[in-house]
């Protein structure tokens, strides 16, 4: 059993939704990576996703776009953050960390390589923005065979077909894109949410976490009450970004925690 596999039924044994951070690696130094990615777990964090830097970061606004040119002029890459991953599980073997990013420079490296080294530097999974399903099946077989998750992203606008094509392939979790737009965008529709549920889950038996555009603690909640996992990635980089090197691990600890408290105090209310 996963990682990821584990987090999940143990949430859903206590009631619990999950929450799941994002982070760019090397963002605002390499250094910090890995006393950042404990933070998160100190703070309540379930599952971790960290980016891994890209030049042409499609999928995702300007602040996480920063965020990459960051961690890329420090020259951070993917063997780097094999490295960190490495590194953190010295000291956390239980908690599931995701790397989420393009496929170019894993293209670059081999997908049979790339599978290897994430199982051997301990990651649970993998999502990569701008691999489909339907164009990935020996990629993600490499994947499957080191034991590591393929992750895929659903939208507001995926058909019933679509969303029965990456229900088989999924593994430990399906990330539900909540918006149209890219990471960072406002204008979040939760009644949109709550009606595309029922769609997804008669397809999808595995954990549902939602993302994009959720901002704050309140919205956090809010999600939270519609799903299995809240996913925040803008809002904390944004944290990072303005905190600076010496205060970004301490304010974002502080904006996980309320991030956590908000979550628990939503199902806390539905159990009441």
């Amino acid at each position: 059993m996963s990682r990821i596999q584990t987090t999940f039924e143990k949430l859903k044994l206590h009631q619990r939704k999950a929450l799941i951070p994002f982070i760019t690696a090397g963002d605002p130094s390499p250094q910090l990576t890995v006393p950042l990615l404990h933070a998160l777990v100190e703070a309540g964090a379930d599952v971790i996703e960290l980016g891994v830097p890209f030049s042409d970061p499609m999928a995702d606004g300007p602040i996480i776009q920063r965020a990459s040119e960051r961690a890329l002029k420090h020259g951070v890459s993917l063997r780097d953050v094999f490295g960190m991953v490495a590194q953190f599980r010295k000291q956390d073997n239980a908690t599931p960390l995701v790397l989420m990013g393009y496929g170019n420079p894993i293209e670059a490296m081999g997908w049979e390589r790339f599978a290897a080294h994430c199982a051997e530097a301990g990651v649970d999974g993998v999502l990569t923005v701008d691999f489909p399903p339907e164009e990935s099946h020996e990629a993600f077989g490499h994947l499957q065979r080191h034991g590591i998750d393929p992750i895929f992203l659903l939208a507001p606008t995926t058909s019933d077909e679509r969303i029965a094509k990456v229900a088989k392939q999924a593994r430990g979790y399906v990330y539900y894109v909540s918006l149209k737009g890219v990471t960072g965008a406002g204008h979040l529709d939760l009644s949109a949410i709550e009606r595309k549920m029922p769609q997804l889950r008669k397809h999808i038996s595995l954990p549902i976490g939602v993302g994009f555009g959720i901002r704050d603690a309140a919205t956090a909640q809010a999600v939270s009450r519609l799903c299995d996992g809240v996913v925040v990635g803008s809002r904390i980089v944004q944290e990072i970004e303005d905190s600076g090197e010496q205060s970004a691990v301490t304010n974002v600890g502080k904006l996980v925690s309320q991030l956590r408290q908000a979550v628990d105090q939503a199902q806390e209310e539905q159990r009441a």
